[in-house]
């Protein structure tokens, strides 16, 4: 049954799948990583030079086009400014590799700064997949009247939509064909997927004449690897398919309901199983009843036949004048009385039947176990745990194993107090510096720990960090009273997050003793 249940979700589900599309939310948290490259005079003048975009693969470093900073390795006095999506200000960058054979250089900051880091897409491009463009092109800024000053301040980068062409590159170096619309200052900038991991570098498009359509071409991700494996860069990588949270929660929910499914049909099973015990020990206790009542019939009759033979001979001795035997007889007369009376009266009841067949049932059904039940003091101790690709969309963070040391009040890695709440345990984690917010739950029943990751733009992450500082989390150990209220002092946080986010991770964890 639970199998024919099974296919019939898969089916179901199969029919009203949907292509997948992008998260804005996705998109808006990968244009983070993506800078603004200014090249200006260093004469004293100040005067722009040029700019394209880049994709900071490091805190510190940033991949561009190389004829975006060509003029800065031509001409000594052009220095190179990057400048952050968000934030108050911009730095200053020195090129560190440079390769003009297939457009790509590196740049790393010269003063201190720190950049959102965004996560390279190792893994194939489906032909038709949608791909995102982000950059700076020089046309919006021209229309929005920019100045240089406010080209040199944070901004917001442009964004389009289009789809991959497989099949066609150019000759000098692989790239990917693509219609995502692109202009002059988006060079150097990503083409994402639709969970915003750069999958290539924007380099150079078409010309369109006479109605011709455009087309851009971007530096595929292995000349990008191989160009950062050359200048020992390590970046952050992914190879997982792209996957929604809407699919995430789709799987979710047809996996609860087999689980359901499962549970109702054992239930069922369970209750068949019972209800036929119950109708055996019934009808054993039916037979036990009434051969236990004909026992005691006949016990009492055979009593009272020998009662009435011993009567007739203690009348007998009497009319003999033996009165020592007529004694003897007649006190026998009535202990077989007594005893067919007690046998009668000690036969067992009809209405004992049911009586006697709860007991059957309970001889029958062992006992639960204790031990078996589920605790919160069986689940503490030291666990790894290792996550769960199925149920887990996964965009940029990595799925090594964690360890998580878990005791029955909450605390985690013996330092970190989690709130108690109508969800369960858990707890919001936002860090000063990094603009990403963390919600992380611990399941101690099934040992299931989940973290949802929200990467957010700079003043969602203030309000959060203004908001968290108004209450202080308990230390370890400070009771139940302490944790439900910082779940309570946490929905405010969480208040603020979006409805869904960009990340779930979710690991199944287990005592490493092996219990």
């Amino acid at each position: 049954m639970f199998r024919i249940f099974t296919l019939l979700a898969a089916a179901f589900a199969a029919l009203l799948s949907v292509p997948l599309h992008a998260d804005p939310a996705d998109i808006a948290a990968a244009s983070r990583s993506v800078v603004r490259v200014v090249l200006v005079a260093d004469d004293g003048s100040s005067e722009l030079i040029g700019h394209g975009s880049g994709i900071a693969v490091g805190p510190d470093l940033i991949v561009t086009n190389a004829h975006v900073v060509e003029p800065a390795q031509d001409f000594d006095a052009v220095r190179i400014g990057v400048v952050p999506p968000q934030g108050k200000t911009g730095w200053f960058a020195r090129v560190i590799a440079f390769s003009p054979r297939n457009d790509l250089a590196l740049l790393k900051l010269t003063e201190p700064g720190t950049l959102p880091v965004a996560t390279l897409y190792t893994g194939p491009i489906a032909d038709g997949a949608d791909v995102f463009a982000i950059g700076y092109p020089a046309n919006v800024d021209l229309a929005q009247g920019l100045n240089l000053s406010e080209m040199m301040s944070p901004t917001t980068p442009v964004k389009t939509r289009g789809s991959v062409s497989a099949g066609r590159s150019s000759k000098a170096f692989e790239t990917i064909l693509h219609t995502a619309p692109i202009g002059s200052g988006n060079s150097g900038g990503p083409l994402l997927d639709s969970c915003g991991r750069v999958v290539g570098v924007n380099s150079f498009g078409t010309m369109a004449e006479d109605g011709d359509s455009e087309f851009y071409f971007a530096v595929s991700m292995r000349e990008i690897m191989r160009f950062l494996t050359a200048a020992e860069v390590q970046p952050r990588v992914s190879g997982v398919p792209c996957r929604s949270i809407a699919d995430v929660d789709r799987a979710e929910a047809e996996r609860m309901a087999g689980e359901k499914a499962l549970s109702n049909e054992e239930a069922h099973a369970l209750a068949a199983k019972a209800e036929t015990l119950r109708r055996d020990a019934e009808r054993k206790a039916q037979l036990e009843i009434i051969s236990s009542r004909e026992n005691g019939m006949a016990l009492a009759g055979i009593a009272f036949l020998l009662a009435l033979l011993s009567g007739v001979a203690a009348y007998l001795q009497r009319q003999k004048g033996n009165s020592r035997d007529m004694k003897i007889a007649a006190a026998l007369t009535i202990l077989l009385l007594i005893g067919a009376v007690i046998a009668w009266l000690a036969r067992p009841s009809l209405n004992g039947i049911e009586e006697r067949a709860r007991e059957i049932v309970d001889k029958a059904t062992p006992a639960a176990s204790p031990a078996a039940a589920p605790s919160l003091a069986k689940t503490a101790g030291e666990m790894i745990c290792v996550i769960v690709p199925n149920r887990s969309r996964i965009t940029v963070s990595d799925m090594a194993d964690i360890p998580l040391s878990w005791d029955e009040g909450g605390c985690v890695n013996g330092r970190t107090q989690y709130g108690y709440g109508a969800d369960g345990w858990w707890r919001i984690f936002v860090p000063t510096d990094d603009d990403t917010a963390t919600v992380s739950r611990f399941d101690p029943v099934r040992k299931a720990y989940t973290m949802e990751r929200y990467f957010l733009d700079l003043d969602t992450m203030t309000r959060l960090r203004e908001e968290g500082a108004k209450f202080k989390s308990p230390s370890c150990g400070a009771g139940e009273e302490a944790a439900r209220k910082l779940g309570d002092a946490q929905t405010a946080l969480k208040a603020l997050l979006p409805p869904a986010p960009n990340e779930r991770l979710v690991y199944d964890c287990r005592v490493q003793n092996g219990s």
